[in-house]
């Protein structure tokens, strides 16, 4: 049987999605194990609060985005309105996913501002409006995208998976969004880290600096990627491949830093528990 060019294009690009969600699959899981058990003595160990929430959403939301991920492209999807309520479903933890990554390094922000409040209430109001006009838009995108299916190559059987293209100025204008967050963020990081680089000494601040401005860098990039691809290769189908790995790296990024941190100040308590130990044993009242 005869193919068309169309319908070769359409069935390669399906291919090529399986693929790359193969690949992030695996990547993900291989996060997970290496970290498992430093993660498991944080959740076994630390006490519960909004943070430690904040936390399990943050990390065990990708789980999720992973079961939508496999039904969109390494199952048979026949009609196009099922390839959408996919994606939408998809969209839906995507930017839980991202709106956690980002709540994470607010904190870390006001953290190193000396918990300001100043700061963090202006922060929270950004983000606030930020990541409503992210939805909004995202969503926007969604509805009004152009959807591909194995219903439109019936010609070619065994081929799975399905996706969206739009040349719509709104497919990256949230990530604009999110550009500008990053950018604010790091100028407050970068500024608070001036000030007090020579003054400050403790372990735990110098970890929380270096970790923000490696996450920063991380995020401008693949924003500035989520940005320029669209600009650049309108209608392409392999921007979802960059959203979904910014939001699978900025969750990953968030969580270690989480975990990174944790870790160093329990580290920094117990040491101060061994030399005051130590100190009362060398008392002469001992």
């Amino acid at each position: 049987m005869d193919y068309s060019a169309n319908d070769i294009a359409a069935a390669r690009i399906l291919q090529y999605l399986a693929y790359i969600c193969t690949a992030l699959i695996t990547f993900w899981t291989y996060d997970y194990i290496c970290s498992l058990h430093n993660e498991w003595t944080f959740l076994l160990r630390s006490r519960w609060s909004k943070v430690k929430f904040l936390y399990i959403t943050a990390r065990y939301t990708p789980f999720f985005l992973i079961a939508a991920d496999t039904c969109l492209t390494l199952t048979p999807n026949e009609n196009s309105k099922t390839c959408k309520i996919l994606i939408s479903v998809y969209s839906c933890f995507a930017v839980i996913s991202l709106a956690c990554s980002e709540c994470f390094f607010v904190l870390r922000t006001y953290a190193l501002w000396s918990s300001n409040r100043m700061v963090l209430v202006a922060m929270l109001s950004i983000l606030f409006v930020i990541i409503s006009s992210f939805i909004g838009i995202w969503f926007s995108a969604v509805a009004t995208s152009q959807y591909f299916s194995t219903s439109t190559i019936p010609g070619i059987p065994g081929i799975p998976g399905c996706y969206r293209t739009s040349s719509s100025v709104q497919l990256y204008l949230p990530f604009i969004l999110l550009f500008v967050l990053q950018l604010g963020l790091v100028s407050l990081t970068l500024i608070r880290a001036i000030r007090n680089w020579r003054s400050t000494r403790y372990p735990l601040y110098a970890a929380l600096v270096k970790h923000n401005i490696f996450y920063y860098a991380c995020g401008l990039l693949f924003s500035a990627l989520n940005i320029l691809v669209p600009l650049i290769f309108p209608d392409s189908p392999y921007h979802s491949f960059l959203e979904d790995f910014e939001v699978f790296i900025l969750a990953i990024l968030a969580t270690r830093m989480h975990l990174r941190l944790w870790h160093i100040d329990n580290t920094e308590h117990d040491y101060d528990a061994l030399v005051y130990i130590s100190m009362s044993n060398m008392s002469p009242g001992a």
